[in-house]
């Protein structure tokens, strides 16, 4: 597959030379003064669409886009800025349809590289700009320059002081908080929801996900309460009346997928005293949190629009998808007996063990499948690896890739102590390659996992042999 090269590729080399976290990540490198001078030099772009706003540990990405189908299917021309991209750096910006146009990116890009390159010696406290800054300007300037109605804008790294947090949205999201970044954002889950609720605003409502801990709940209610902005608990505005996964993969070997109507899939029922009726669809991204990230989505766009009727949002809920979220790719051609292929970026071990869970109740504890797995170097492949325990018949481990940090002998050893026999390949495209093909061979599905920038290597892959 032929990949033409766009004016978002051009912004991002030239992005590049600049101080990046997520490749090189480093303390003390976060502060809103210079989001504020350039977003003035650039005459607020920020400011010309209406916005949400979406930070938490888990499931931020989910609440956009579902934030987002949602405005598309009530008639609004919707941007979406989110993180990170798997294999086209537009999937940071883009619509809540896809791609701009490429001139979109190519006159955002103009502007903003000119602003900056001139104003490079007046920033304030002569503080280097950041590769994430760039990046975030770059997506406002597309929105404003597209026209877009609304915006919804995902955190990259906390929220007090992320890069985002220069915008005023109509209206806030928090998801669920676990201990991340924890050299970054704080050793307690209460020391990261404090940097999470860092994005509530004066008289701005926020929509929080159910937290694991009250003490957590207590540091947005104390935010709240100072910054005057009502706050809303979801699993105390919704209740889950529903949750039904729905899939003929049990039988996979005899049932083709049908991308339209995907096999897999979940369908649930929210009530709530804020929506008309209870809110039934199907969400294509499975797994019990989605339906808590979609009551999420549907309570902060009506808080917004009250009148909004419930059609529109679960048509918005039914077409909201992300790629490497529990992406399904079924019997790719060019690995003939490979029933399919999960793709999802967990690398915590609470998101782990939710993509497991979502893995067997889709498709059973019976089936025998295969694991490809990489991490970066910062996660905890201790516990990680205990949550495997016996499922799959064959584990790879790998690199992912050569963006992030790696240790190898360490994710090693941490497979050995958890009792689980592997093969490894610090080659990671021999290692996608074999993984691949021994799946195929035993016929038997394969779930890659561990690393976004894995994905991204197992997406170069297939789009080479024109799977993707």
């Amino acid at each position: 597959m032929e990949y033409k090269r766009s004016a978002a590729d051009d912004f991002r080399e030239w992005a590049d030379r600049f101080l990046n976290f997520e490749k090189t990540p480093e303390k003390n490198i976060f502060w809103l003064d210079t989001m504020n001078f350039l977003c003035e030099r650039l005459g607020h772009p920020e400011r010309k669409c209406r916005s949400f706003h979406v930070a938490g540990s888990k499931g931020k990405g989910s609440i956009s886009i579902m934030i987002a189908k949602i405005l598309e299917e009530a008639g609004f021309k919707t941007g979406v800025y989110s993180s990170p991209h798997i294999s086209d750096f537009r999937e940071r910006v883009a619509t809540s349809r896809g791609f701009f146009d490429d001139d979109i990116y190519s006159r955002a890009s103009e502007n903003v590289i000119r602003t900056v390159q001139d104003s490079l010696d007046d920033l304030p406290a002569k503080r280097p700009v950041t590769w994430f800054e760039l990046v975030t300007l770059f997506a406002m300037e597309c929105f404003k320059t597209a026209g877009c109605d609304w915006s919804v804008y995902e955190v990259g790294l906390g929220g007090r002081l992320d890069s985002t947090n220069v915008i005023l949205p109509e209206c806030s999201c928090i998801s669920t908080i676990e201990l991340e970044h924890t050299e970054f954002l704080g050793d307690t889950l209460e020391k990261i929801a404090f940097e999470k609720g860092g994005i509530i605003k004066t008289g701005v409502p926020v929509v929080v996900a159910p937290q694991s801990a009250d003490s957590v709940k207590d540091v947005f209610r104390k935010i709240a309460l100072e910054k005057g902005a009502e706050l809303i608990f979801a699993d105390e505005a919704v209740k889950v009346s529903e949750l039904v996964y729905k899939n003929r993969m049990s039988s996979v070997y005899k049932t083709k997928l049908d991308d339209k109507d995907s096999s897999s899939g979940m369908e649930i029922c929210l009530e709530s005293d804020y929506f008309s009726r209870p809110i039934r669809t199907k969400l294509r991204m499975p797994g019990d949190f989605q339906a808590w990230n979609a009551a999420l989505a549907s309570l902060a766009v009506k808080k917004v629009y009250p009148e909004l009727d419930e059609k529109i949002i679960e048509a918005g809920l039914s077409k909201a998808s992300l790629p490497g979220r529990f992406e399904v790719i079924e019997s790719p051609k060019e690995f003939p007996g490979l029933p399919f292929v999960v793709l999802d970026g967990a690398h915590t071990e609470r998101s782990v063990k939710f993509t497991l869970s979502t893995f067997s109740k889709l498709f059973g504890d019976k089936i025998p499948a295969h694991l490809l797995f990489a991490c970066a170097a910062d996660k905890d492949a201790v516990h990680i690896a205990r949550c495997f325990s016996g499922r799959f018949s064959r584990i790879t481990l790998t690199k992912p890739g050569n963006t992030k940090a790696s240790n190898l002998p360490g994710l090693a050893d941490a497979f050995d102590s958890a009792g689980e026999k592997f093969t490894m390949n610090e080659n990671y495209a021999e290692a996608i390659e074999d993984a691949f093909s021994s799946a195929a061979r035993e016929g038997v599905p394969l779930l890659i996992t561990g690393s976004f920038y894995l994905l991204a290597e197992v997406k170069d892959l297939l789009s080479r042999k024109n799977v993707v």
